[in-house]
């Protein structure tokens, strides 16, 4: 007998050893010649008795063990249910444990009993000896915690087996193949970076349901970049084209069945595309402010750094931690040599963002800036060609006053004055120090006034 319970012991042992053990049906099975049934449980128990003498759980539970196991319809189509075995010492001391109970109870859920009773007449047979009990038919779900009692009835005040037991997750291979609410599909995908594409493809999807597909970025959540892609559960060929903009690692492709609740599936193409999240950096130059925003959330540190032949020298107090917020250095000189170094790990990377020309190592520098400097360009050339325009214009207004005669002349003393008013109109920003003299003989002797400069 023992030899037989050894055998039956170690097959199961093997069998849950592959994975999660099937079963064809749930039940109760006991040891051979042990004669065992479920009988109803009490919904008001007597209160516990006082166990005989000698008697306590460690001699009468030998062992007890919790498994989970997986009962099959279909391909996909299966249930999981919780295995309790239950290694029990039949002695003369314990001839009143005629029936064993077992009760199981999770988060938010009713307790569940039952309980298994002997036969007299097999019990009897079998005193002395060490049987085996088990029970499949509590039905779990997917990352389900139980808590398992396990108890003689009538019950003896201290002869109490208790234990835990946590169902596996949805992350189980098993369970994502055959189970309904962990099934996800598996993604699989080509990259067409020329055209920025994604060619996505879902094998295993949930049958007789339709498929979603979208990119998102992945943080305490995947927040979607775009419209889903659909497709549908009669379609032969299960594959959809999605565009990104930017290779980020933080960009991923997440599936899941058109269902209540459906479990999704994420993969991430350009996870290790960490060069890519050092673009971005931003210099004000009005506050002297160079900024970096990460657009992946990474534990990164940032310092500011001189770039001297093939090493970048950090500057003292120019270091932070960061992992999703904007990180700024105000203060700057834009310096050629003037560097940001990103370290993640043991990986650095240095981007300069003022190595290159006067604008096109800086691509964020604000386009007013660049207007307002060009105006005033502009300003130092427009203002001095509108003075000597003014300047050639009272030469050539004089020289022609001159050489009229003196009667015109005398006409001309009122065009004079309404010349020299509209003088200061001209000249929109005084440059030559020069006043108009009118001479006190000019139309007696014909001569014109003279320009006279200091």
């Amino acid at each position: 007998m023992k030899m037989m319970l050894l055998v039956f012991l170690c097959s199961l042992g093997l069998a849950g050893a592959a994975g999660l053990g099937r079963i064809e049906a749930c039940g109760i099975r006991c040891s051979q010649g042990l004669q065992c049934k479920t009988k109803p449980h009490s919904l008001f128990p007597p209160p516990c008795e006082t166990p005989p003498g000698g008697l306590d759980a460690s001699s009468v539970f030998r062992n007890v063990s919790l498994a989970t196991v997986m009962r099959c319809e279909g391909r996909q189509k299966c249930s999981l249910h919780l295995r309790i075995r239950i290694a029990l010492q039949l002695t003369d001391s314990v001839h009143g444990v005629s029936v064993v109970s077992v009760c199981t109870v999770s988060s938010g859920m009713m307790e569940n009993c039952r309980n298994i009773s002997f036969k007299r007449a097999s019990r009897e047979r079998m005193s002395g000896e060490q049987v085996e009990v088990e029970s499949d038919c509590t039905d779990v779900s997917p990352s389900q915690q139980v808590r398992v009692t396990v108890k003689t009835a009538p019950g003896y005040c201290g002869v109490t087996w208790t234990g835990a037991h946590q169902a596996p997750e949805c992350t189980s291979p098993d369970l994502q193949r055959h189970v309904p609410e962990c099934i996800t599909g598996r993604l699989l995908y080509d990259i067409n970076p020329q055209r920025k594409e994604l060619t996505v493809s879902v094998v295993d999807m949930l049958e007789d349901h339709d498929y979603r597909l979208r990119l998102c970025h992945k943080d305490f959540i995947c927040m979607g970049t775009g419209a889903d892609a659909l497709i549908k559960r009669d379609e032969p060929e299960r594959s959809v084209q999605l565009q990104y903009s930017k290779p980020l690692p933080c960009l991923c492709i997440e599936g899941w069945s058109m269902v209540m609740d459906a479990p999704r599936v994420q993969v991430c193409p350009f996870r290790d595309r960490l060069e890519e999240l050092w673009a971005g950096i931003t210099f004000d130059p009005l506050e002297g402010m160079l900024s970096w925003t990460p657009p992946c959330p990474l534990a990164v540190v940032v310092v500011l750094c001189q770039q001297r032949e093939a090493v970048c020298e950090e500057l003292p107090d120019a270091s932070r931690d960061i992992s999703r917020e904007k990180v700024s250095f105000t203060k700057v000189d834009p310096q050629p040599s003037l560097c940001m170094k990103f370290t993640v790990g043991s990986r650095s990377w240095t981007r300069c963002p003022f190595a290159d020309a006067r604008l096109q190592g800086l691509p964020s520098l604000p386009r007013a800036v660049v207007s307002q400097q060009a105006s005033r360009d502009l300003t130092w050339v427009v203002v001095p060609a509108g003075v000597f325009l003014s300047g050639i214009v009272i030469v050539t207004l004089l020289t022609v006053c001159k050489s009229r005669k003196s009667k015109r002349c005398t006409n001309e003393k009122q065009t004079d004055l309404d010349f020299d008013r509209m003088i200061p109109a001209l000249q929109t920003k005084p440059v030559l120090r020069g006043v108009l003299v009118p001479d006190s003989a000019r139309c007696g002797n014909g001569e014109t006034a003279n320009l006279i400069s200091d």
